[in-house]
């Protein structure tokens, strides 16, 4: 019988998608790792094929405990807290950090590759994303969560049996995310599901020295994510932490406006420029939160060059063509 390809938050929003890209290459010996203690994400995985589902909890003491050893072929980690507003530091750092290290010292013991999810929070505070210890700034204990493991596999290098690859993930948007829904949620799922219900969108106003709506982030489709990860998997020979983004910042009023004209164009309507759609109430500003002062990254951008060094040269959606597609699904789930 083949070996299983484990995938940790399983149920969550990249780890469904890449359960359902496994599939699509025609790997259903999957075994799927999550908390469904919010049982609403169980949707997430009612179209993907898998051998068996545990519980986080009795997985990482079966795994302690030897009852894989020797019956896995990978491990694609997605499994973590990742809301950046969580303030509790020791269920943070025991969740995200040490039960990815657990995760590490298995495959290293069994000599399998892992790939796991860092976080473009390991930046924070800092305006250059490279791949480097320098530019580690960290502003909420979930980035920190993140960068610390970063720190622990690089001092553990020469450890290492097969490639153990990170990835410092930007701004993911794309389907099965619904579960998200509020803060942790995509700005175009957000933006979606506004114009949907007020018939316009609201940005926050300009911070930072930006334009209102004019702050920029490095947004990525889900399906890039997914292909970069799958292409690492298949192709991965040494180990490696690499930036997960498109490389090419765009701003949030680049994300309302395509969202607001595919659902325009869907209603038989014209599609319209930023201009209009701010001249016509559709874009609307309101105040930036205090709450978010001195936690909030106005700007990220992926360098990518390290990926592409690394060997992953296929292209990236940029945001009116990956929303709209995204949009176009959403419209899809809602009639």
């Amino acid at each position: 019988m083949s070996r299983y390809y484990v995938v940790t938050g399983a149920a969550g929003f990249i780890g469904s998608n890449i359960i359902a890209g496994l599939n699509a290459r025609g790997i259903s010996n999957i075994v799927a790792v999550d908390n469904l203690k919010k049982g609403d994400k169980f949707r997430n995985l009612v179209d993907c094929e898998i051998a068996d589902y545990m519980d986080k909890h009795d997985f990482i003491d079966a795994l302690r405990g030897g009852m894989f050893d020797g019956n896995v072929e990978a491990v694609i980690h997605q499994g973590a807290c990742s809301n950046t507003m969580e303030h509790d530091g020791l269920y943070m750092m025991e969740n995200n950090f040490r039960y990815t290290v657990s995760i590490l010292d298995f495959c290293i013991e069994e000599a399998i590759p892992m790939l796991y999810a860092s976080s473009a929070a390991t930046y924070g505070a800092s305006t250059t994303f490279v791949e480097d210890p320098r530019y580690e700034s960290p502003l909420n204990v979930y980035g920190y969560s993140k960068v610390l493991f970063d720190r622990v596999l690089r001092r553990r290098w020469q450890e290492l049996t097969a490639p153990v690859v990170g990835f410092r993930y930007f701004n993911v948007y794309g389907p099965r995310e619904e579960h998200k829904a509020g803060a942790g949620s995509s700005v175009a799922f957000n933006c979606f599901h506004q114009y949907r219900k007020e018939g316009k969108v609201k940005l926050f106003e300009g911070c930072d020295g930006y334009a209102n709506g004019g702050q920029l982030r490095d947004f990525i489709f889900v399906e890039d994510v997914v292909r970069a990860n799958l292409h690492f998997l298949e192709h991965a020979k040494t180990s490696g932490i690499y930036n997960l983004g498109t490389g090419k910042a765009q701003s949030f009023n680049d994300v309302a406006a395509a969202v607001i004209n595919t659902c325009l164009v869907a209603e038989g309507k014209q599609a319209l420029s930023l201009e209009a759609l701010q001249a016509q109430g559709l874009i609307e500003y309101v105040p930036f939160p205090d709450v978010l002062k001195g936690k909030y990254q106005s700007f990220t951008q992926a360098d990518i060059s390290a990926l592409r060094a690394a060997g992953y040269d296929a292209p990236f959606h940029d945001v009116s063509t990956g929303v709209g597609k995204y949009c176009v699904k959403l419209l899809e789930s809602t009639r």
